[in-house]
Order: structure tokens, then C-alpha cells, then sequence
């Protein structure tokens, strides 16, 4: 056997992200609440980042080395209007970026000494004592903190944690609320308890004397949690259990105001009508086989209706009355406005929510103190750093943000003017090698994101769809053809509602050919019912 020792080359490419250009590209992707708390997140943390005050002329650090007065608000290199963005300077959008492959970015450097170093973990822990002083004197600004934290929601007890809550007041036998704890751990969101009692009691740990829980153990705890927490329904196996938990609630008056409404409230003779469709008749009432329920019970299809008026008003999700949805309300990122003068549309962005942000300047000069000692000028510059490069990405965020906007308004002028059957198919990659920027970029930059148009408020990522040709030989995206797909069926009679096929013939007289399997995926992408669900009686 033999050992030799050589040289070779090897030519190859690859990326290398830095950790802050990756952190970047998350703060384009941000919409503006999650931006919004990470802003505030920020500031809780970096002691080196503030608030500038509108009007203040205070100076926001960039990572170009260059200084922005933020002026009431906006910047003031666009004057009193809201900032917009040229679209030369395609190439501008990462480039800055590439500084922070160093570890920090110019300004900062500029603002520190030369004397730049990798901080060890033992300077990071350093105790802030050693600058307290600076803080105590600048209460102002901690202040200032306060107030843009104490906006931020704090987030709502979970379902599990508030039904445990209420367990907890319930006086039962100890072995009874232990296996409560444990039904009520496998409760969803939603409210239902899906998991089978058997395969509960397989996964519960055993007891001290070996066992594990039986059914019928857990079957007379999951009644109690029934009858004993609220909402009623909750803890329910399937829809049927879940209606009439809420409807023995309603029996006995635990359930106040929900079956009333324009109907009225519902009299013991209906309420026994109601638990009658609930437990016998299901199926039928899903697959909305009305006149079979009426020659199966021998009601009366006015009747019938009556009782479905009062079932609507029963919840299939009774864990909603305890949490909230967890979205929030959309909060546009952006608006775009019509400018009858100019004939155009315009776009700006809704970022006025955003406070304004600088470096505190009692901090920086102290980093470049060389009296102040070594660590506590370390451990100024790395937050120093943080901060610097949180404002420079939120402007980058600005302007990438703003200039794919204007790219789509340009693009989809006909949609602005008649509605989303004029959409046109467009690419990201179109719009991308229009800025010079990669498709990515753009993704990110339209990821969660809404704009407030004359046409309501549109997801951003909308107006980037596929399509097809009409009979003129016009581009027609397929979100056009699902709105003509929808205003189709909004326009039938709906004793006797169209088919597929039919929606198909249709969608077709209007100059767009699709074959009824299409129709069948658009219509259940758009939630409508099939043709059986959709008649009335």
C-alpha cells in the first residue's frame, strides 16, 4: 500500500449567507404587526435603540454610512409627501448588506473605534451596572419605550389553560379530576375531544398500584367536564354530541340569548324539534335532503326551515366563545389611490404605525471612550451594531416593498379599473427582472402582505397568477375566471342551481373555455358548495 501527498484545484461556486443578511431578508417578509413587535421586542432588549420623536430632527443611523433626518414622521428626502421610490437603482436592494459579511456594518465601524473584535461570551453576560448611570439619565427616552411596548398585546390564556382553570374550582373526587387534566390536554382547538377514550387511556401513565385508566373511568370524567365547563359543547366527540350538549344547556337555561335572534326564541315544541333532526336525521341534513326529512318525520317543509333557522344558531365551534380567532385584523401594508389629476394610480405605504427609530448618541460616544472599560465599550458596540442594522433594514424593507407595489399597480392598471376580471397573468419572474432583483426578493417582499386598492383590501401575493387566452386572444389570469366563475353562480336561480357542466357552458359564453373539472377545483378553492348544497327549497 501506498501513501502519497499531492495538490489539486478545485474551481467552484457557492453562497454564503451571513447571519445578518438572512436576518434581513425575514424583516422584508415581515407584514407590518409581526414587524411591529419585533420592533418592540428590539427595544425592550437593546438598551443602544430609541425612539426618535417626530419633529425632533433626530438622526437615524444607516448602514451606507450615511445619516436620515426623520422628520414628523416620513423622511425628508421626499418632502412632505409619502416616501416613493424610483425604480432605477435596481441592483441597490442587497448590495449594503454585503458589509455585514464583516460582522458590522460601516456605520457602525465609523461610529466605533478601529480596534473592532469578536465579542466572547463572557463579555456578552458583562452586568449592565457599569452603564447605568447613562440609562438613569436618559429617562425620557425609557419612558418613550414604555409607552410603544404597553401597545403591544399581551397574548390571551390558551383553550387548555382557561378549561383546566375552570376544573380546578370543580369539587370532585381526586382520582375524578386527574383524569380530567388528562381529557382536557387532549381537547383541539376547536373544542372537540377527537382522540378515542381507549387510546387516551393506552398513553395515560400508569398509576402507583400499575394500572391504567379504564373507559369507563374516562367515559365518567368526560361527562363531568361536559356537564361542568363552559362553553356547553365543549369536550363533545362530534357534531351531533357537540349540538346537543348545547341544547340540554338550553333546556335547563344555562345557555341564554343564543338560539333567539330575528327567529325569535324557540318554544319547548321546537326545541323538541330540533333535538329530533339533531339526533335522527344528520346525514340527511348535511347532504341538505330536506324534502326526505320531511317525508321521513312528517313535518312540514315550512316547518322544517323553521327548526334549521334555530339549529344556525347553535355553535359547531363552541371553543370559539373562549378564545379568539388568533389572527388579528388585516392592517394594510401599503394604499393605493387613484389620482384623478395625473390619471394614475399611486402608492404608498400605511407605515406611519412604525415609530421612528435612532441610535442613542450618549451610548455611541461612550463605545468610542477609551477611558470607559474594554468590555462595557464591547458590549456597546455589539448592541450598537443590532441597532444599527434593524434601522437600515427597515428602510431596506421600505423601499424593496414599495417598488414591487409600483411595479404591480403599472402591471395591473386594468385590474384597478374594472374589477378582478380584468386581472392579468403576472409572473414574479416578470416583475423581477423589471427591478433587477432576484424572484425571491420578490416573494419575500409580497409574503402576507395586504394593500388597501378602490377594489378593497387584496392580498398582495393575489396579483401574481397564471392564466389563459379568451377568444380575442387576451391574456386572462385564473383568478379573473374564478370571479366570473362566482358572479355565475351569485346570478342562478337557486331552487334550481346550475351543475359543473353547466358552470362550465357559462364561464365559456364569456369567452374563457374550462373544462368542468376546473370548475369543480375553482369552486372548491372559492368555498361554494356543489350544485345539491347549493339549492334551496
Amino acid at each position: 500500500m501506498r501513501f502519497d501527498t499531492s495538490q489539486h484545484m478545485k474551481l467552484s461556486q457557492s453562497m454564503k449567507l451571513a447571519p445578518r443578511m438572512i436576518q434581513s431578508m425575514e424583516i422584508l417578509q415581515m407584514p407590518l404587526l409581526q414587524l411591529e413587535e419585533r420592533i418592540a421586542q428590539e427595544l425592550e432588549s437593546n438598551a443602544t435603540l430609541e425612539l426618535a420623536e417626530p419633529g425632533d430632527g433626530a438622526l437615524a443611523m444607516s448602514t451606507d454610512g450615511v445619516s436620515t433626518r426623520l422628520e414628523n414622521g416620513v423622511h425628508d428626502v421626499e418632502g412632505d409627501r409619502p416616501m416613493q421610490v424610483d425604480e432605477g437603482s435596481a441592483q441597490d436592494d442587497f448590495e449594503r448588506l454585503d458589509s455585514f459579511e464583516a460582522g458590522l456594518p460601516d456605520a457602525a465601524e465609523n461610529a466605533f473605534d478601529d480596534s473592532d473584535r469578536p465579542v466572547s461570551s463572557s463579555q456578552e453576560s458583562i452586568r449592565q451596572e457599569e452603564f447605568t448611570d447613562y440609562r438613569s439619565n436618559n429617562g425620557d427616552e425609557r419612558d418613550a419605550k414604555g409607552e410603544a411596548m404597553a401597545n403591544t398585546a399581551a397574548p390571551s390564556a390558551s383553550l387548555v389553560e382557561q378549561l383546566r382553570d375552570q376544573w380546578r374550582m370543580a369539587e370532585l373526587p381526586p382520582d375524578l379530576t386527574e383524569l380530567g387534566h388528562l381529557l382536557i390536554s387532549y381537547i383541539e382547538e376547536d373544542g372537540y375531544l377527537r382522540t378515542p377514550l381507549a387510546t387516551i387511556g393506552d398513553r395515560a401513565p400508569a398509576r402507583a398500584d400499575g394500572t391504567k385508566p379504564t373507559v369507563e373511568e374516562l367515559e365518567k370524567a368526560l361527562q363531568a367536564i361536559q356537564l361542568l365547563l363552559e362553553p356547553p359543547g365543549v369536550a363533545a366527540r362530534d357534531v351531533r354530541e357537540c349540538l346537543l350538549l348545547q341544547l340540554d344547556a338550553l333546556d335547563a337555561g344555562e345557555l341564554p340569548g343564543t338560539m333567539g335572534g330575528a327567529a325569535g326564541s324557540p318554544s319547548s315544541s321546537q326545541l323538541k324539534i330540533v333535538r329530533r333532526l339533531v339526533e335522527h336525521h344528520m346525514e340527511d341534513l348535511s347532504q341538505n335532503r330536506l324534502p326526505k326529512i320531511v317525508e321521513k318525520t312528517g313535518l312540514s317543509m315550512e316547518e322544517l326551515k323553521q327548526a334549521l333557522e334555530h339549529m344556525r344558531y347553535l355553535s359547531l365551534a363552541p371553543a370559539k366563545r373562549l378564545v379568539s380567532e388568533a389572527n388579528p385584523g388585516i392592517i394594510p401594508d401599503a394604499v393605493i389611490e387613484y389620482d384623478s389629476d395625473r390619471d394614475r394610480y399611486i402608492a404608498y405605504l400605511n407605515d406611519s404605525r412604525l415609530p421612528n427609530l435612532r441610535v442613542n448618541q450618549e451610548y455611541a460616544g461612550l463605545a468610542r471612550d477609551r477611558t470607559a472599560p474594554r468590555q462595557t465599550r464591547d458590549f456597546l458596540k455589539k448592541n450598537l451594531s443590532n441597532a444599527a442594522w434593524l434601522i437600515d433594514a427597515v428602510e431596506q424593507r421600505r423601499r424593496t416593498l414599495l417598488r414591487v407595489i409600483n411595479a404591480i399597480v403599472d402591471a395591473q392598471r386594468d385590474y384597478f379599473d374594472y374589477g378582478p376580471q380584468a386581472l392579468r397573468p403576472l409572473p414574479m419572474t416578470q416583475v423581477a427582472e423589471q427591478l433587477g432583483i432576484h424572484v425571491a426578493t420578490v416573494s419575500r417582499a409580497v409574503a402576507d402582505k395586504y394593500v388597501m386598492t378602490p377594489r378593497g383590501v387584496v392580498a398582495l401575493r393575489g396579483f401574481f397568477t397564471g392564466g389563459t387566452q379568451n377568444d380575442a386572444g387576451e391574456d386572462v389570469s385564473w383568478d379573473a375566471v374564478k370571479a366570473a366563475l362566482k358572479e355565475v353562480i351569485d346570478a342562478e336561480d337557486k331552487t334550481d342551481p346550475l351543475s359543473d357542466d353547466a358552470l362550465a357552458d357559462e364561464v365559456k359564453k364569456r369567452g374563457v373555455e374550462i373544462a368542468r373539472r376546473t370548475v369543480a377545483k375553482y369552486r372548491s378553492q372559492l368555498g361554494i358548495p356543489s350544485a345539491r348544497l347549493r339549492r334551496t327549497f
